[in-house]
């Protein structure tokens, strides 16, 4: 059976974090023409038909790449942003720095990417990748984590109420497992995450424009 994303060009950012590569992998086995975007060469071992690097917290960055691909392969069907941070602590002891730091990764990459998939794609998904903390109350010591996630679900909302073409779903995980964590920690596998975010860039993703998917796992 033909794959819905066999030869749709997406963009992966993020390819060479440990969920991006993750992604990156589930996205080549659809057949899709995907595109690795990092600050980092691109090293995964799951083949990709182009990669660029680039600082998805630089505005400069973010327009080049989409012209890249635009320019080498023709316009994107789908973004799949997995790029963010976590950091944690007493709200009274985070410093500005700190704040701006975890906003920086998590929030305005999200938002550099998703206005240049509005301003460029005429179809399409738009998946970021959300939190529990962002999606539900957030917890202690995770101010500017939280804070972060939260506006992440509220830029997709906005994009989708904005753009029809655009299917836009926010993945909220719970705590993401990548085979490195104790015995019996409680979550959901990375690899459910990536399989989710790569049905959700297929036709299955226009049902769930503008919404918020919680993926808590056994968490």
């Amino acid at each position: 059976m033909t794959s819905d994303l066999q030869d749709r060009i997406v963009l992966v950012t993020g390819a060479s974090g440990r969920l991006g590569r993750i992604v990156v992998s589930a996205l080549a086995r659809t057949g899709a023409r995907v595109v690795a975007i990092d600050r980092q060469p691109y090293d995964g071992d799951a083949p990709v038909e182009l990669a660029v690097t680039a600082d998805v917290t630089s505005e400069g960055d973010v327009a080049s790449a989409f012209a890249r691909v635009i320019d080498e392969l023709g316009t994107p069907w789908g973004v799949i942003h997995t790029v963010g941070t976590w950091d944690g602590g007493p709200l009274a002891e985070t410093s500005l720095e700190g704040w701006r730091h975890v906003l920086e990764l998590n929030l305005t990459s999200a938002f550099l990417c998703v206005r240049e998939a509005a301003r460029t794609m005429t179809e399409g998904r738009v998946i970021g990748i959300a939190s529990r903390q962002g999606a539900d109350r957030a917890p202690a010591q995770q101010a500017a984590y939280a804070a972060s996630k939260a506006g992440l679900v509220r830029l997709i909302e906005a994009a989708s109420a904005e753009h029809e073409a655009l299917a836009c779903v926010a993945v909220a995980p719970s705590m993401i497992l990548f085979g490195e964590e104790p015995e019996g920690t409680a979550g959901v596998t990375a690899e459910a995450i990536a399989d989710l975010c790569v049905r959700l860039c297929g036709d299955a993703g226009a049902v769930h424009d503008g919404t918020v998917l919680r993926a808590y796992g056994d968490a």
